[in-house]
């Protein structure tokens, strides 16, 4: 897991980016793991958090481009992060 430190000070572990990389995405929401053969559908947010965490460890980065994109608070698009790494953490165990 790659350690990245909230805004806030807050330790969040993310999921490492090599697991990350593995996945095969589709515009529609469609992530493949051809290591597991696995697959899940995630929604438009999920999708945006997912392709940053393939290329980015760094939560404020990530937290600010949601932020852009999304016209959203930085506490807001900041938890979202933190409970989708959460919810990969627990797929990629």
């Amino acid at each position: 897991m790659e350690k990245a430190n909230s805004p806030i000070g807050q330790s969040v572990d993310l999921p490492k980016p090599e697991v990350l990389m593995r996945l095969a995405l589709s515009d529609n929401g469609f992530v493949f793991d051809p290591v597991a053969g696995n697959s899940f559908t995630v929604n438009g947010t999920g999708l945006a958090i997912l392709r940053r965490l393939q290329h980015e460890s760094d939560l404020d980065s990530i937290v600010a481009s949601l932020q852009e994109e999304f016209e959203v608070d930085a506490m807001v698009a900041e938890r979202d992060v933190i409970e989708f790494a959460g919810l990969l953490r627990n797929a990629f165990k």
